[in-house]
Protein backbone atom coordinates (compact mmCIF):
# COMPACT_ATOMS: atom_id res chain seq x y z
CA UNK A 1 0.00 0.00 0.00
CA UNK A 2 1.32 3.21 -0.74
CA UNK A 3 -0.09 6.59 -0.16
CA UNK A 4 -0.03 10.64 -2.33
CA UNK A 5 0.43 12.45 0.76
CA UNK A 6 0.64 16.18 -0.46
CA UNK A 7 3.50 18.39 1.60
CA UNK A 8 1.24 20.23 3.79
CA UNK A 9 0.35 16.79 5.46
CA UNK A 10 3.80 15.92 5.79
CA UNK A 11 4.22 19.22 7.65
CA UNK A 12 1.12 18.28 9.91
CA UNK A 13 2.30 14.88 11.04
CA UNK A 14 5.47 16.50 11.62
CA UNK A 15 4.37 18.92 13.94
CA UNK A 16 2.71 16.11 16.23
CA UNK A 17 4.79 13.45 17.90
CA UNK A 18 7.53 12.40 14.70
CA UNK A 19 9.65 9.57 15.34
CA UNK A 20 12.81 9.89 13.86
CA UNK A 21 15.15 6.48 12.81
CA UNK A 22 18.72 6.77 12.00
CA UNK A 23 20.95 3.73 11.87
CA UNK A 24 23.71 5.59 13.27
CA UNK A 25 24.42 8.84 15.65
CA UNK A 26 26.89 9.48 13.12
CA UNK A 27 24.13 9.95 10.28
CA UNK A 28 22.03 12.27 12.49
CA UNK A 29 25.22 13.93 14.17
CA UNK A 30 24.36 16.96 16.00
CA UNK A 31 21.78 18.32 13.34
CA UNK A 32 18.64 15.73 14.86
CA UNK A 33 19.49 16.41 18.97
CA UNK A 34 16.24 18.54 19.72
CA UNK A 35 14.18 15.16 17.78
CA UNK A 36 15.34 12.92 20.29
CA UNK A 37 15.96 10.14 17.46
CA UNK A 38 16.42 6.46 17.79
CA UNK A 39 19.68 4.68 16.55
CA UNK A 40 18.23 1.21 15.44
CA UNK A 41 21.95 0.20 15.04
CA UNK A 42 22.73 -1.57 11.71
CA UNK A 43 21.20 -4.62 9.60
CA UNK A 44 17.61 -6.11 9.60
CA UNK A 45 17.30 -7.62 13.26
CA UNK A 46 18.42 -4.41 15.01
CA UNK A 47 16.21 -2.54 12.96
CA UNK A 48 13.51 -4.16 13.78
CA UNK A 49 13.63 -4.77 17.40
CA UNK A 50 14.66 -1.07 18.17
CA UNK A 51 11.99 0.51 16.43
CA UNK A 52 9.02 -2.35 17.79
CA UNK A 53 10.31 -1.27 21.20
CA UNK A 54 10.49 3.10 20.19
CA UNK A 55 6.94 2.50 18.83
CA UNK A 56 5.99 0.90 21.69
CA UNK A 57 6.99 3.48 24.36
CA UNK A 58 6.59 6.69 22.17
CA UNK A 59 3.66 5.72 19.76
CA UNK A 60 4.49 8.21 16.95
CA UNK A 61 2.52 9.92 14.43
CA UNK A 62 4.72 9.49 11.51
CA UNK A 63 7.98 7.46 11.14
CA UNK A 64 10.89 8.95 9.73
CA UNK A 65 13.74 7.50 8.41
CA UNK A 66 16.52 9.50 7.40
CA UNK A 67 19.89 8.00 6.41
CA UNK A 68 22.27 7.44 3.62
CA UNK A 69 22.90 5.07 0.53
CA UNK A 70 24.66 3.88 -2.35
CA UNK A 71 23.06 4.07 -6.10
CA UNK A 72 24.45 3.81 -8.93
CA UNK A 73 21.42 5.56 -10.42
CA UNK A 74 20.80 8.61 -8.25
CA UNK A 75 23.59 11.31 -7.91
CA UNK A 76 25.87 11.27 -5.15
CA UNK A 77 25.01 14.51 -2.81
CA UNK A 78 21.48 13.94 -3.84
CA UNK A 79 18.67 12.83 -1.34
CA UNK A 80 15.85 10.39 -2.85
CA UNK A 81 12.35 9.67 -1.15
CA UNK A 82 12.12 5.89 -1.00
CA UNK A 83 8.55 4.77 -1.72
CA UNK A 84 8.95 1.16 -2.22
CA UNK A 85 11.23 -1.43 -0.54
CA UNK A 86 12.31 -4.76 -1.28
CA UNK A 87 14.68 -7.29 0.93
CA UNK A 88 17.58 -7.62 -1.55
CA UNK A 89 18.99 -10.30 -0.21
CA UNK A 90 15.98 -12.71 0.56
CA UNK A 91 16.15 -15.39 -2.21
CA UNK A 92 14.44 -18.81 -1.87
CA UNK A 93 14.14 -19.39 -5.80
CA UNK A 94 15.59 -22.24 -5.26
CA UNK A 95 11.83 -23.55 -3.81
CA UNK A 96 10.31 -22.07 -6.82
CA UNK A 97 9.32 -18.95 -4.94
CA UNK A 98 10.34 -15.37 -6.42
CA UNK A 99 13.24 -13.44 -6.14
CA UNK A 100 13.09 -11.21 -2.75
CA UNK A 101 9.69 -12.76 -2.16
CA UNK A 102 9.60 -14.24 1.58
CA UNK A 103 8.04 -17.80 1.53
CA UNK A 104 5.08 -18.19 2.56
CA UNK A 105 3.87 -14.77 2.95
CA UNK A 106 0.89 -13.53 1.35
CA UNK A 107 2.21 -9.80 0.98
CA UNK A 108 3.45 -8.63 -2.35
CA UNK A 109 7.33 -8.97 -2.92
CA UNK A 110 7.74 -5.20 -2.80
CA UNK A 111 6.71 -2.81 -0.61
CA UNK A 112 5.16 0.22 -1.52
CA UNK A 113 4.58 2.10 1.45
CA UNK A 114 5.82 5.36 1.90
CA UNK A 115 4.98 9.30 1.68
CA UNK A 116 6.33 11.18 -1.31
CA UNK A 117 7.53 14.73 -0.81
CA UNK A 118 7.78 17.56 -3.96
CA UNK A 119 10.63 17.83 -5.80
CA UNK A 120 12.21 14.63 -4.14
CA UNK A 121 13.44 12.17 -6.99
CA UNK A 122 11.17 9.00 -5.55
CA UNK A 123 13.03 5.59 -5.23
CA UNK A 124 13.23 1.58 -4.59
CA UNK A 125 15.33 0.97 -1.77
CA UNK A 126 16.75 -2.52 -1.74
CA UNK A 127 17.80 -3.69 2.07
CA UNK A 128 20.02 -6.25 2.97
CA UNK A 129 22.22 -7.50 5.38
CA UNK A 130 25.77 -6.50 3.19
CA UNK A 131 27.47 -3.82 2.22
CA UNK A 132 26.90 -3.76 -1.78
CA UNK A 133 30.37 -2.55 -3.84
CA UNK A 134 28.72 -4.39 -6.72
CA UNK A 135 25.36 -3.44 -8.17
CA UNK A 136 24.06 -4.52 -10.92
CA UNK A 137 20.31 -5.34 -10.32
CA UNK A 138 17.65 -3.71 -11.94
CA UNK A 139 14.85 -4.02 -9.30
CA UNK A 140 16.18 -1.36 -6.98
CA UNK A 141 17.73 1.62 -7.58
CA UNK A 142 18.62 3.07 -3.45
CA UNK A 143 20.99 0.64 -1.53
CA UNK A 144 20.69 0.39 2.25
CA UNK A 145 20.96 -1.54 5.60
CA UNK A 146 17.47 -0.96 7.64
CA UNK A 147 14.89 0.88 5.08
CA UNK A 148 12.70 -2.12 4.61
CA UNK A 149 11.96 -3.87 8.02
CA UNK A 150 11.30 -0.05 9.24
CA UNK A 151 8.60 0.32 6.31
CA UNK A 152 7.28 -2.63 6.76
CA UNK A 153 6.41 -2.51 10.65
CA UNK A 154 5.04 1.04 9.69
CA UNK A 155 2.78 -0.14 7.06
CA UNK A 156 1.55 -3.29 10.06
CA UNK A 157 1.14 -0.65 12.48
CA UNK A 158 -0.50 1.80 10.35
CA UNK A 159 2.07 4.42 11.07
CA UNK A 160 2.92 6.73 8.02
CA UNK A 161 6.28 6.42 6.95
CA UNK A 162 8.59 8.76 5.82
CA UNK A 163 12.17 7.46 4.11
CA UNK A 164 14.99 9.88 3.08
CA UNK A 165 18.01 8.58 1.87
CA UNK A 166 21.07 10.62 0.98
CA UNK A 167 23.30 9.27 -1.56
CA UNK A 168 26.71 8.42 -0.68
CA UNK A 169 28.47 6.21 -2.85
CA UNK A 170 27.73 4.92 -6.06
CA UNK A 171 27.06 0.94 -4.64
CA UNK A 172 30.72 0.21 -6.58
CA UNK A 173 34.00 -0.20 -5.85
CA UNK A 174 34.83 2.83 -3.94
CA UNK A 175 31.65 2.89 -2.30
CA UNK A 176 33.74 1.97 0.75
CA UNK A 177 36.07 4.91 1.00
CA UNK A 178 33.17 7.08 -0.72
CA UNK A 179 30.62 6.58 2.12
CA UNK A 180 32.97 7.49 4.76
CA UNK A 181 34.24 10.65 3.12
CA UNK A 182 30.69 11.52 2.38
CA UNK A 183 28.57 10.58 5.61
CA UNK A 184 28.95 14.08 7.35
CA UNK A 185 27.48 16.05 4.76
CA UNK A 186 24.24 13.54 4.82
CA UNK A 187 22.70 14.97 8.31
CA UNK A 188 22.88 18.50 6.88
CA UNK A 189 21.72 18.30 3.83
CA UNK A 190 18.34 15.72 5.29
CA UNK A 191 18.13 18.30 8.24
CA UNK A 192 17.65 21.02 5.56
CA UNK A 193 14.33 18.67 3.55
CA UNK A 194 12.95 18.16 7.11
CA UNK A 195 13.06 22.42 8.16
CA UNK A 196 11.84 22.84 5.07
CA UNK A 197 8.82 20.49 4.97
CA UNK A 198 7.83 21.47 8.44
CA UNK A 199 7.30 25.04 7.93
Amino acid sequence: MSYPESTQNIQSLLQSDPLFVFALEAEASHEFTEYEPVYIGVGKINATYHLTKAILERKPSVIINLGSAGSNVHQRGSIVCCTSFVQRDMDVTALGFEKFQTPFYEGPTILHYGLSVNDLAEGICGTGDCFVTEHTVDAYDVIDMEAFPIAWVAMREGIPFLCLKYITDGADGGAAEDWQTSLHLAASALKKVIVDLSR
